[in-house]
């Protein structure tokens, strides 16, 4: 049994049906159902008991520690946060509460249930903390790739929030030996993406025919990861990983945003044409986000060379995957964009102004 916080997310919830697909090992997934929860992510894991579903708040001290001790987990692998940077920019009130108080109740309930442990099973316990490679800033064009010993230096609310959590972890190690890891991934895509990032929110626009809308020049570049390798490398890593390490993990895939909006417009193009025209004909530029980072990249080579990952997707693959999932899944796409979120994209979006409405 493990314990995933945040388990109903993108990440999370893409996480909980690999893992159980992959080691049938049973999850106790906490989440809080805010917008980007959802539990129709899960839906094909209802009435599967190895999936016990908990709705609740990870800085609820009392009910994690009610959840570890009734279910005792052999690990607990911490995906809960708030994680747009958009909406940190907005509100950033919510990122310091969740992840700096949340993953710091969590540190300390693991503390002590960890503590209490004897034996093979306190041998055997592990917290992985999945962060991000934000915390490392920006990157120029001629800079080398963020190595796991890369100068911590984050640049928006969510970023700090997230380097404010990593330490924590740190720390929890180095001064109380509890046992951690960390992974600092790259952009993630893949299916069940909540569509206020910018590849689901591309295809979801694109196929209503609305404004692709893309920040400042288009070229702001990010290393993109398929979510489905993702989870194949927390994997690794909680099983082979070394305490107290942090291993960054990437898809070798660096790429501008305004390259990632066209080949989503080609793939479209291709498999669902609009009579009206390529779906390129959508792309509006607007004005640029405070403190956009210019570059990530994430050089991913210690978790190759000490535990033999490496992804199994190329982003063409990855990305006609995604594609083709969401024009699949139309009535998740129309689930999950509830009233809530359609306010929230009117109110991001309604303050900058369309330079141009063609690329």
């Amino acid at each position: 049994m493990i314990l995933v916080t945040g388990g109903a997310g993108f990440i999370g919830g893409n996480f909980v049906l690999d893992w159980i697909a992959e080691t049938g090992e049973p999850v106790v997934n906490l989440d809080k159902l805010t917008y980007a929860g959802n539990l129709e992510t899960l839906k094909s894991l209802d009435g599967d008991t190895r999936h016990v579903f908990v709705q609740g708040d990870i800085c609820d001290r009392e009910l994690v520690d009610r959840l570890l001790a009734e279910h005792r987990p052999r690990a607990i692998v911490h995906f809960a946060a708030e994680s747009h940077v958009d909406r940190s920019i907005h509100g950033p009130g919510e990122f310091m509460r969740t992840n700096v108080e949340g993953t710091f109740t969590l540190l300390e309930a693991a503390r002590a249930y960890w503590g209490a442990l004897e034996g093979e099973a306190k041998a055997a316990f592990r917290f992985h903390h999945v962060s991000t490679d934000e915390v490392y800033g920006s990157l120029a064009a001629h800079e080398a790739p963020f190595a796991e010993t890369h100068a911590y230096e984050p640049n928006s609310p969510y970023s700090a929030s997230k380097a404010a959590s990593d330490h924590l972890v740190r720390a929890w190690f180095h001064t109380y030996g509890l046992p951690v890891v960390t992974t600092n991934c790259s952009n993630n895509y893949g299916p069940y993406h909540f569509p206020e990032k910018l590849i689901p929110l591309m295809i979801v626009n694109a196929l209503a025919g609305k404004p692709l809308p893309i920040y400042g020049d288009g070229q702001n570049v990010r290393d993109w990861l398929y979510v489905k390798d993702h989870c194949s490398a927390i994997r690794a890593v909680l099983q082979h990983g070394r305490l107290g390490e942090t291993y960054n993990i990437g898809g070798w895939n660096e790429k501008p945003n305004l390259d990632i909006v066209h080949t989503v417009c080609a793939l479209l193009d291709e498999l669902k044409p609009d009579a009206a025209g390529s779906y390129s004909r959508l792309i509006t530029y607007v004005t640029d986000r405070p403190g956009h980072d210019r570059r990530y990249a994430i050089d991913a080579r210690k978790v190759e060379r000490e535990l033999g990952w490496r992804p199994a997707e190329t982003f063409e693959t990855g990305i006609r995957k995604t594609v083709e999932w969401y024009l699949a899944n139309p009535e998740w796409v129309a689930n999950v964009q509830s009233g809530a979120y359609r306010e929230w994209v009117s109110a991001n979006y309604a303050g900058r102004d369309a330079k141009d409405s063609h690329a």
